[in-house]
């Protein structure tokens, strides 16, 4: 059987909105949608953030979130294949170990209540900086329903594009979606240039915009070829990563980023510019594990 789309939930309604699109996934790839939820977050929350209630029981949860959330995809998808599951653990180590038999693991942006900025914090941000397959994180603050609507994916083009699985993946979604994929990568002159560089390039920077597109266009030819269909509009943009990325956010259905993890070294790989965008992008952002960097 295909992997399933899963997702993690806490009751949240940000985790809500990550069922909806996690179920429009599941129906575009045409696979199962798994419903998982960690019960040792609501312990977690009550330890830290205290209401002066006893958590619920496991049987609650398993109904309330669980279920609910199980019957809120079907009821979005009719006779989409839903399972759930209830993991009396912590929520990283249960989804990072989702997110190996999954597709695709989708989590909300925020938690539930005062604990919002800390869950982000500490479960999106740190499994979508360690697991070992893609993780689509579902923010953004539009008013319409969350899924696919016509926009471009958009991908933030690495320093390696011929070997990328962010820029494979991209254009898978885009494939299926139908809709272009928008490839950017940001670039900035160095912080001197010399009289004699600008003189022979005619135009400062205008050698450094063309290197970039040139890695665009270099980088991107076999999955162009591989997905003959898929419209591509590449971009070399004059800026900091994290504003160009933010900005074409703006205008997309999802944002796809790679996280490298240097060779040797363990832990997170979320860096400046996917964290900023996984808190501040207009569209849902998928960090797709690349293979280490090579010393």
């Amino acid at each position: 059987m295909n992997q399933p789309i899963t997702v993690g939930v806490d009751g949240s309604g940000a985790s809500l909105r990550a069922v909806d699109w996690a179920a429009d996934e599941a129906a575009l790839r045409g696979v199962p949608l798994h419903v998982v939820y960690a019960s040792l977050w609501e312990r977690y929350e009550h330890a830290v953030f205290p209401g002066g209630r006893e958590p619920p029981s496991e049987r609650m949860l398993t109904d309330v979130l669980a279920v609910a959330a199980a019957k809120r995809a079907r009821a979005r998808i009719p006779g989409l294949e839903v399972t759930t599951e209830v993991v009396p653990e912590g929520p990283v180590p249960t989804l990072r170990r989702a997110a190996r038999k999954a597709a695709a693991l989708v989590l909300g942006s925020r938690g539930r209540g005062s604990a919002a900025e800390l869950l982000l914090g500490s479960v999106s941000l740190a499994v979508a900086g360690q697991a070992d397959g893609p993780v689509i994180v579902v923010r953004g603050d539009r008013d319409e329903e969350p899924g696919p609507r016509g926009r471009p994916v958009a991908l933030g083009v690495p320093d390696r594009p011929a070997d990328s699985a962010a820029v494979r993946f991209a254009f898978r979604e885009a494939a299926r979606r139908g809709v272009p994929v928008e490839a950017v990568r940001a670039w900035h002159r160095p912080a001197r240039e010399t009289a004699e560089r600008s003189l022979f390039t005619g135009e400062p920077g205008q050698v450094h915009r063309q290197r970039a597109m040139e890695a665009v266009r270099t980088g991107l030819r076999a999955p162009v070829e591989e997905h003959p269909d898929v419209e591509v509009r590449r971009r070399a943009v004059e800026g900091e990563a994290r504003a160009v990325l933010l900005d074409a956010s703006a205008g997309a259905d999802l944002l796809v980023v790679g996280a490298r993890q240097p060779h040797g070294r363990f832990g997170p790989r979320i860096g400046h510019v996917t964290h900023a965008v996984l808190h501040h992008a207009a569209c849902p952002v998928a960090v797709v594990p690349e293979a280490a960097a090579e010393p």
